[in-house]
């Protein structure tokens, strides 16, 4: 059995994003509207969630949850 993919508080945006695609919508739903941004794309998601006032371990479940929901 393939390991499930999973998001952690130190990928950067980028590495979420090359990971799946759809996480960015889940990402903009989440408070996090600057992942087209360069600089963004070098930043954990711990950081970029601190810079804008979101909480990380909210939006770590959420995109967890996102992509469990995708592999079952």
């Amino acid at each position: 059995m393939a390991e499930k993919a999973m998001v952690t508080k130190d990928m950067t945006i980028g590495e979420i994003i090359r990971l799946d695609a759809d996480l960015a919508g889940v990402l903009m739903s989440g408070g996090m509207h600057c992942i087209g941004c360069p600089a963004s794309q070098g930043e954990s998601l711990e950081e970029a969630a601190y810079v804008h006032g979101i909480d990380p371990d909210l939006l770590l479940v959420r995109l967890n949850a996102f992509l469990d929901s995708k592999q079952q």
